[in-house]
């Protein structure tokens, strides 16, 4: 025994949700408790793959099979029970959940692992067939049936989902309309340079943008879409629409069960809700920040997989604090390889500098070059400057340097030997940060 569970006392561990955080949890309990029973609830039908592989799977660049990362022997290892099903109700005075098929399923320790949903496109036929979303391999299958090539997509929404969508359409043969909300690509976390960069490269796969564009119907022939009707009045007709506006994290079931709630199930620093015996994680968790003594959610794979195994270790008796690491999220926009660490969007703070340094300066003097040159490697890399620390940064293209950048931000790293020449107008920012990165391995 581990000292934790007492001889002969059984355990009862449950997990609602099949995601990665689900799938840590388990692999933390099994770390410290062999042998107590674990089970699984979800109704996912695919059970657990990579999120993140769906753009690839669109794309034609991954199959099907290459999304499940673990194999069946995995799973064996794991020792856990399986129950494909829906949880309807926690009684929590009897530690019993009700499933959807009036299965009883009884728990000592309960873990929510159900993750987000897309936020639904609320516009007149919204309903129409053809109108899709990506929130789940079912609907990325979904939307391959309906990708045909030489038919035209209208995809709406702000952030990497939307131009996941984007990419899997023209990999498909599809002419593709992109609408943004706003005047340009992904503001919040982009600075103009970068969506302008992202933007022509869309522009030079033949995507058409729509700026400030809203929706306001969805038009139907025979229940299918056919095309969709602009705020602005302009018709633009279509066989699909495809939306990632945003997602919310499911917290229904623990509402209902009267568990702590804001955007989140609220949980603190152990995972832990205002039930000792029920703990949340991943997309659906809103944890406390002892850093920021804020609560904060968090929709990347990293944490979720970091809070799954820290809410896992709890369950099995081991106090763990979860410690939130700085952001670090590599993706693909437009083709284009992009490692977004640490604070990098709208930064409120007065004492951030933002930088950006590259082969942009070239072409901030000759943006029409940039349309004329197809496969121009861009190299961009954007600091963001504290008094003693970088707080954040965007590298895009070339990626040498996102690993040594991803140490010195997390590891709040002093960086006043560089700061003066990192802010001088026309640095080259990425030397400099190399020497540094450079003197610190000959150290060590």
């Amino acid at each position: 025994g581990n000292g934790f569970i007492h001889q002969g006392e059984i355990m009862r561990y449950v997990i609602i949700g099949s995601g990665v955080a689900g799938i840590a949890a388990i692999e933390a309990i099994r770390s410290l408790d062999p042998t107590n029973p674990i089970t699984m609830i979800g109704d996912d039908p695919h059970g657990f793959y990579s999120r993140p592989g769906l753009a690839y799977y669109l794309t034609g660049e991954l199959h099907d099979k290459a999304l499940f990362p673990r194999t069946p022997d995995d799973y064996r290892r794991m020792n856990f029970q399986f129950i494909k099903g829906r949880v309807l109700n926690i009684q929590r005075e009897s530690h019993t959940l009700e499933l959807n098929n009036k299965t009883q399923v009884p728990y000592d320790k309960l873990l929510i692992a159900v993750g987000a949903q897309a936020l639904p496109l609320n516009v007149p036929g919204a309903h129409l067939e053809g109108v899709l979303k990506l929130d789940h391999l079912e609907d990325a299958k979904h939307i391959l049936k309906f990708a045909r090539r030489g038919k035209t997509a209208v995809v709406v929404g702000g952030g990497i989902t939307a131009l996941e969508l984007v990419e899997g359409f023209i990999a498909r043969g599809m002419k593709v309309h992109y609408l943004l909300r706003g005047d340009r690509y992904w503001s919040n976390v982009l600075d103009e340079q970068e969506s302008k960069i992202i933007e022509h490269r869309l522009q030079e796969e033949g995507v058409t943008l729509h700026y400030q564009a809203e929706i306001a119907e969805v038009v139907g022939r025979n229940n299918k879409v056919n095309g969709i009707r602009l705020a602005s009045g302009k018709n633009l007709p279509c066989t699909l629409l495809a939306y990632a506006i945003g997602i919310q994290a499911r917290i229904d079931l623990a509402k209902q069960s009267g568990l702590d709630i804001e955007r989140g199930i609220l949980v603190n620093e152990y995972l832990q809700t205002n039930d000792p015996d029920i703990f949340a994680a991943g997309d659906v968790a809103q944890i406390f920040d002892p850093m920021t003594g804020r609560s904060i959610m968090d929709s990347l794979w990293g944490p979720a997989r970091q809070q799954g195994y820290a809410a896992g270790l709890n369950m099995a008796g081991q106090k763990t604090a979860y410690v939130k690491s700085p952001p670090f999220n590599v993706t693909r926009l437009a083709g284009l390889t992009t490692t977004i660490i640490g604070t990098v969007g709208r930064g409120k703070d007065a004492d951030i500098v933002g930088i950006a340094r590259g082969d942009s300066e070239t072409w901030r003097q000759l943006p029409e070059a940039f349309t004329a040159q197809t496969g121009f490697d861009v190299n961009r890399l954007r600091l963001l400057v504290g008094e003693k620390t970088l707080l954040g940064a965007i590298v895009m293209g070339d990626q040498k340097m996102s690993f040594p950048l991803e140490k010195i931000i997390s590891e709040n790293m002093d960086i006043s030997s560089i700061r003066e020449r990192l802010l001088v107008p026309h640095a080259n920012t990425g030397d400099i940060v190399a020497g540094f990165w450079a003197a610190l391995i000959t150290k060590n």
